[in-house]
């Protein structure tokens, strides 16, 4: 098991939400229901599944958790390029957050991996 706490890929994703939620703030009120949820829920769901993911005792069961924080990740990728198209979004902000998601899917893809091999 590992402290999730503890963890880069969680305090790193744990940081992002601050960033998306901020942002997120800023879309028209008839998204609130709509496409702000579905952001904010992936956006959550990366670093929440990082956190269930350590508590568990064998790391296949890590490594599926970590699957799902990758699988958020990619879905909250899409969903910011949506805003963007839909112009509430603008591409210099498109741009530093989507750096900032591929680089969080880039760490989890390499603990995933190291976990994987050292069947920690």
């Amino acid at each position: 098991m590992h402290n999730f706490r503890e963890l880069k890929i969680w305090q790193k994703s744990r940081d992002f939400v601050k960033e998306v939620y901020t942002i997120t703030a800023k879309f028209p009120d008839q998204e609130k229901y709509v496409l702000v949820s579905q952001i904010n829920r992936s956006v959550i769901s990366i670093s929440a599944n990082i956190a269930e993911g350590s508590g568990r005792k064998g790391s296949k069961d890590f490594q599926r958790f970590l699957d799902i924080a990758i699988g958020s990740a990619l879905e909250l990728e899409s969903q910011l390029i949506i805003a963007n198209d839909l112009g509430y979004l603008n591409n210099e902000s498109l741009s530093s957050l989507t750096f900032k998601i591929q680089e969080i899917q880039k760490m989890i893809r390499g603990f995933r991996y190291h976990i994987e091999k050292s069947k920690v």
